[in-house]
């Protein structure tokens, strides 16, 4: 990875805790939110792609990798993660941001950008359902509670330890082999345990109207086991000024699977 190199490593203090971010880029500043069980390095595919349009604001979210990791289930509550971001956002000195989100990242975004509309110029989810649609999905449809089976164990006491198990055994079946050191090192100092936090935290969550005022860009592998594709059903009633682009081709995490397609796809669509 020739860019590693060109990357800029920062803790930034937000909103009562240090995030540690990566920026990397020239252009417009985009954040770029990661999912379960990953960190900054998600992005490594797409990051070369896209840094000379963009400035790249990558960090580990609350409870991940380097970032900090408070105690205690309340401490990752959707109220305090849209801060943590926002704060970043302040602490970076930008008015407004493109933002991108990936899975719990995408679900994070779409709550970012109900509240601060005038912080995000455009949206863009790969794979991250809206929280409104996925609890009737989690109510409605057996083919999603299936899928989203290990939501509901994440609920149980110590319900992530089949995770952590075996050095991480389940988790590094989804990683290429070169790295499984960086990914084994990120998981290794409680980031799992922060992470199922977040599911223990907002699955119930209700407080919010769901409705997204800013231009939103909806990237969806229909191959995605966990996340299936009924999500994206009456996602235009909460989502005025809408774009789906669904693969067929892809599974659960399109930045890394097809990353010129993502890439082509951002550029088209924030410009």
């Amino acid at each position: 990875m020739e860019w590693i190199d060109d990357i800029e490593e920062k803790c930034i203090e937000t909103n009562g805790i240090t995030l540690h971010t990566i920026i990397i880029g020239e252009g417009e500043p985009l954040v770029l939110l990661h999912g379960f069980p990953d960190f900054w390095y998600g992005w490594k595919n797409l990051i070369p792609l896209i840094k000379d349009k963009y400035q790249l604001i990558i960090p580990d979210m609350r409870g991940y990798n380097l970032s900090d990791k408070p105690e205690g289930v309340e401490k990752y509550r959707i109220e305090l993660l849209i801060e943590d971001i926002i704060g970043l956002i302040e602490q970076l000195n930008f008015e407004s941001v493109y933002l991108v989100g990936h899975d719990w990242g995408g679900v994070l975004s779409w709550f970012i950008t109900e509240k601060y509309p005038n912080r995000i110029r455009k949206l863009g989810i790969i794979n991250g359902p809206h929280l409104k649609i996925f609890q009737e999905r989690l109510k409605s449809d057996e083919d999603q509670k299936k899928a989203s089976y290990y939501m509901f164990k994440f609920q149980e006491p110590n319900g992530e330890n089949f995770l952590i198990e075996n050095e991480f055994k389940l988790l590094r079946m989804g990683i290429p082999k070169e790295d499984e050191d960086k990914y084994i090192k990120a998981w290794s100092n409680g980031t799992i345990t922060c992470g199922v936090n977040y599911y223990r935290a907002n699955l119930d969550y209700s407080d919010w109207s769901g409705i997204i005022l800013v231009p939103t860009l909806v990237i969806h592998g229909m191959k995605d086991r966990a996340i299936l594709p009924g999500v994206l059903d009456g996602l235009e009633d909460y989502v005025k000024d809408l774009k789906i682009l669904r693969s067929e081709h892809l599974g659960h995490s399109a930045m890394k699977e097809d990353p010129k397609l993502v890439a082509k796809t951002f550029k088209d669509f924030f410009n």
